[in-house]
């Protein structure tokens, strides 16, 4: 099992910015694709943005070019920065993770098998 923390939800004004950060293990973090999905039940989770073990980054086109998503393997830990935030990316964000060694896109996020309890963002106008 591994575990996955997240924190640094919270509120945020439109066009604001926010910054997510997910605890993991020393082994996740170095060698485990790390991903960002958010949920607003019920509606199905979607996926956000990946961070393959090569250290290659993808993002849903929804937020490309606002989210950011990076690692600080030092502190076993990775972040997803939100800027630009719009009412839209109002949700519960869960950060994942999961061995995938032939790398990862966003696209394989929802099927990562390690995930936390998840962080609420909210966006006020």
């Amino acid at each position: 099992q591994v575990q996955m923390m997240e924190s640094g939800g919270g509120s945020v004004q439109v066009g604001g910015s926010l910054r997510l950060s997910c605890a993991t293990s020393e082994y996740a973090i170095s060698n485990y694709c790390l991903g960002w999905f958010r949920q607003v039940p019920p509606k199905a989770q979607e996926a956000v943005a990946a961070l393959d073990s090569r250290g290659r980054t993808t993002y849903a086109d929804s937020v490309k070019g606002r989210f950011t998503i990076s690692k600080d393997k030092s502190a076993n830990t990775f972040f997803l920065q939100m800027n630009n935030v719009t009412p839209e990316d109002a949700a519960i964000y869960h950060c994942a993770a999961d061995y995938r060694p032939s790398g990862c896109t966003w696209h394989d996020v929802n099927s990562l098998a390690y995930y936390g309890q998840g962080t609420q963002v909210s966006v006020s106008s």
